[in-house]
């Protein structure tokens, strides 16, 4: 066996490690993520695998790939309908919520343990923000039911919260490196970056939508490639045009999550699917990257900056930020308590490391053990706060799978399109029909049944078959059948 061949052969028998011992682990309540760093650090050169790696810019090139991807994933099934109820509570929290804590973060290590002054506030930069994917990541899989609009206001904040971190870790670490420099001339760029990362990723989420239902390719497969290919070019565009790119390609996934466009639940899988493979990489690479002898050696200092941080620094940067807001007591408490950090702190800890500077191997640990402690302690026992809190909604719906019907959908409506019809030569995804409403369920064409797609062309003369209620049936046929469209209905058994 060459190198390559057993290099393809570790990634593979690691991530279906973690694949196996997520199953397992998942019982105890224990995240998933935790679980791949765990199995990270078991292969690497201090633990069973013996696996040397310590290329910290390969690590950090695959951070910033991989959270453009979780961020664009997040955004998608972002709900705009859902989440503007919480927009300006999401906004103060992205921002202020993210400059408290860094500064109340930076004061307590500098004054209580005794860090230099520009070091204790760069720790606070890189810590001062929730994680994305582990937000994401928690909330999702272990199905946790929030009463009100709490989980997309968390959801919202974990995703557009790291332009201020990056803005803050940047600033402090110029700082550092260049003696004169002041944090004041920077918050000009941030006004520039955060503006030019809205506008492109606004802009450019419709340009998506557009082109998806525009291009109509001829091999669907073609539009899995587009997808991802434009991830990267969003990020990258907007990053050479001195924007965020992170927040861009963030609001380009909700804006095209919230549009109708071909293949959207195919695609839609596939970023969540690639998602899951981002963070996997990432986690094992971290461990991998880590050296467990060098994180017990500040397990001191790690534990008093992590409980600061818990217990204090998230709690206050919570209530101040969401001051005028008119959450209860109880909600802002849980927002304090899901204050986790993951992957991107570690991330972001990665660029003192790659700048060369004095401690930045001390930096890298302590992060790494604070954002280990927040995934286990706070990561785990989310389901009982909320509890204890009384603001769990037992009674929450299932998740529904994609695949699964609509049940409020009663009735199948055959439609014969006559030939002067508006909607000859139009695509499924153009017609428009209500979501979770109006189903169109086959075409029959020249004696042969065809299955729908959104790609599907009418033609006149088609018979097509239509799952409905009565209200939006007839809502459906005046607005865009002709009147004299002959319809047959059958009942839905």
């Amino acid at each position: 066996m060459n190198l390559n061949e057993a290099y393809f052969l570790g990634v593979a028998v690691l991530l279906i490690l973690c694949v196996l011992a997520s199953k397992a682990t998942g019982r105890m309540g224990i995240p998933t993520l935790v679980v791949f760093l765990g199995i990270g650090m078991l292969a690497g050169s201090e633990g069973l695998g013996r696996i040397e790696f310590n290329d910290t810019l390969s690590t950090q090139t695959l951070g910033i790939l991989a959270l453009a991807y979780i961020l664009f994933s997040g955004g998608l099934d972002t709900k705009w309908k859902v989440v503007k109820p919480v927009f300006k509570e999401g906004l103060a929290l992205s921002t202020m919520g993210v400059l408290f804590t860094c500064l109340l973060m930076g004061c307590f290590i500098h004054y209580i343990l005794g860090f230099g002054f520009l070091e204790s506030f760069l720790i606070g930069a890189i810590i001062s923000s929730t994680d994305a994917g582990a937000v994401f990541t928690v909330l999702g899989s272990r199905d946790i039911h929030l009463k009100g609009n709490l989980k997309p206001l968390l959801e919202l904040e974990s995703g557009s919260n790291d332009p201020m971190a990056v803005f803050l870790t940047t600033a402090f670490l110029q700082m550092m490196m260049t003696p004169g420099f002041e944090l004041i001339n920077m918050f000009p760029l941030l006004l520039q970056q955060m503006t030019i990362g809205a506008f492109l990723g606004f802009l450019l989420g419709k340009v998506i939508a557009w082109l998806f239902n525009g291009l109509k390719l001829q091999i669907e497969g073609l539009y899995i490639v587009l997808s991802i290919a434009l991830v990267i070019f969003i990020y990258s565009f907007t990053q050479a045009l001195k924007g965020n790119g992170f927040l861009a390609v963030y609001i380009a996934g909700v804006v095209l999550g919230n549009h109708t466009f071909i293949f959207k639940k195919s695609l839609t899988l596939l970023h969540d699917g690639l998602s899951w493979l981002m963070q996997s990489l990432m986690f094992l690479t971290l461990g991998l990257l880590v050296y467990p002898s060098q994180i017990l050696k500040v397990t001191g200092p790690g534990i008093l900056i992590a409980s600061f941080m818990i217990l204090i620094a998230r709690p206050v940067s919570v209530f101040l930020s969401l001051s005028l807001s008119k959450l209860s007591f109880r909600e802002k408490a849980l927002v304090s308590w899901v204050g986790l950090r993951g992957s991107v702190p570690v991330i972001m800890a990665t660029y003192p490391l790659v700048a060369g500077i004095d401690r930045a191997g001390l930096i890298f640990n302590i992060v790494f053990f604070v954002a280990l402690s927040s995934l286990i302690i706070q990561g785990t026992t989310i389901p009982l706060v909320s509890r204890v809190l009384k603001v769990y909604d037992r009674f929450a719906p299932e998740k529904r799978n994609y695949s699964s019907t609509p049940g409020h959908l009663r009735d199948i409506v055959t439609v014969d399109v006559p030939e002067n019809s508006p909607l000859v030569d139009k695509t499924i995804v153009d017609l428009g029909l209500p979501h979770n409403k109006v189903l169109i369920v086959g075409i029959e064409r020249k004696g042969e049944v065809i299955i729908p797609r959104g790609s599907t062309t009418l033609e006149s003369k088609d018979k097509i078959s239509i799952m409905a209620d009565d209200d939006s049936l007839a809502d459906f046929v005046e607005m865009l059948w002709m009147p004299k469209a002959e319809i047959k209905r059958e009942r839905w058994h």
